[in-house]
């Protein structure tokens, strides 16, 4: 797929916007099967192919595909309606990296107080 030649809405259909409004940047991808089936998007096929390797990141596999992120995350979102991939919301490396909760509760009653 050359972007050159082919816009990116192309292959979604002229679709936009992903099926699923879960999925940032950061979520990691995994494939759910070993092998790509012949059936798939040229598009699909490419994402699938890149996941065989190993999990990554959605921003990543757009770097890989050199294709937007939000075109990315419409391929993503069907693939993984289809059961070919696994999906899952980052998570820290450590507890250390997690929000501090007295600071969360200081932004919640910020918010309350402005309704």
């Amino acid at each position: 797929m050359n972007r050159r030649l082919i816009p990116p809405y192309v292959w979604t259909g002229g679709r936009t916007r992903p099926s699923r409004n879960v999925l940032d940047r950061l979520t990691v991808l995994r494939a759910a099967t070993d092998q790509v089936p012949a059936s798939l998007s040229p598009a699909g096929r490419r994402v699938l192919e890149l996941l065989l390797d190993g999990a990554l990141p959605l921003a990543e596999v757009a770097a890989h595909l050199s294709l937007p992120v939000s075109f990315v995350k419409v391929v993503v979102s069907d693939l993984f309606d289809e059961g070919w991939l696994i999906v899952r919301a980052p998570t820290p490396a450590h507890d250390d990296q997690l929000p501090d909760q007295q600071l969360l509760e200081r932004v919640i009653r910020g918010l309350r107080a402005l309704q």
